[in-house]
């Protein structure tokens, strides 16, 4: 096992303004058109759209899900997410452990007797640290799809970045469903590389307690061609839409929570800690 030690390095630490609290409505959230940040969102999209391929994704499979890279508890992984800032956000340009408390916060306030819930608005991006033992971004954060047939138009970029995809340009790939069968079930279906799925791979790994319905959020909280736009119901099973108001139910939080108004970590830690005790105890397998 190749055992990878993060620890805080004081170049990389983020020092918010704390006085700055900008509010956005609900319609300014994930704009793709335009922004400060939309040159490097783009980019990192392009970059996406072109090497995710049936092929990339299983030989990550292959890679990642093993959980052989290195051992670590869940707080520790949350809070090396200080040094990583999303390259595919249009909303923010602040380090994604802040948005882990800001996610559970906001669900602790509107769900306070389901503490799993809180806890998978805390750890729901954790697997980004990805990005910090060498995968590149394109393969890490951004919005989920399916690979292996239609890319659908709901796919942010969708006209412009697939254009260097070799999987957009076989035949086996291009119908509908491709290489699945009607309604065989999102379980079944190989979705492009990234921190929902590998975060998935490490609970399950872990025999973690999550319930089934925060393992779906967790696991798909990035396919937005599905539960924002509603395409690809013709791979799911009953299943799926069984979890599907769970996955948007979740999806509110995660979205917009997002703001300047960023939350006393320090202050937060125990009791979330007391949650990861209670779900993923111990230094789990990565």
């Amino acid at each position: 096992m190749r055992v990878i030690s993060i620890g805080p390095d004081p170049s990389l630490t983020y020092r918010p303004n704390l006085e700055k609290n900008e509010t956005k409505e609900k319609e300014e959230y994930r704009n793709f058109e335009s922004g400060s940040l939309i040159d490097r969102v783009f980019n990192t999209y392009k970059l996406m759209h072109t090497n995710q391929t049936v092929d990339f994704v299983k030989q990550r499979h292959y890679e990642w899900t093993g959980c052989n890279h290195t051992r670590m508890g869940m707080m520790d992984t949350i809070m090396s997410l200080d040094q990583l800032v999303d390259e595919s956000d249009p909303d923010v340009d602040f380090p994604n452990s802040f948005h882990a408390f800001q996610t559970a916060e906001g669900i602790r306030q509107a769900h306070p007797d389901k503490d799993w819930f809180q806890l998978v608005g805390l750890i729901h991006d954790v697997g980004k640290t990805m990005a910090l033992w060498d995968e590149p971004q394109w393969a890490v954060v951004g919005d989920t799809f399916p690979v292996g047939c239609k890319f659908q138009n709901s796919i942010v970029f969708r006209d412009s970045t697939f254009l260097d995809n070799p999987d957009d340009k076989n035949p086996s790939y291009k119908t509908e469903h491709g290489i699945y069968e009607p309604n065989c079930g999102l379980d079944s279906v190989l979705m492009s590389w990234g921190h929902d799925e590998y975060l998935y791979r490490v609970m399950k790994f872990n025999n973690c307690s999550i319930p089934e319905e925060g393992l779906y959020m967790i696991r798909f909280h990035s396919f937005y061609p599905w539960h924002s736009h509603g395409d690809y119901m013709h791979l799911c099973n009953d299943k799926d839409l069984r979890m599907l108001p769970w996955v948007q139910e979740f999806n509110k939080f995660d979205l917009y929570t997002k703001t300047t108004d960023l939350p006393d970590v320090d202050k937060l830690k125990p009791y979330y800690q007391s949650l990861i005790d209670k779900y993923c105890p111990g230094i789990l397998n990565w």
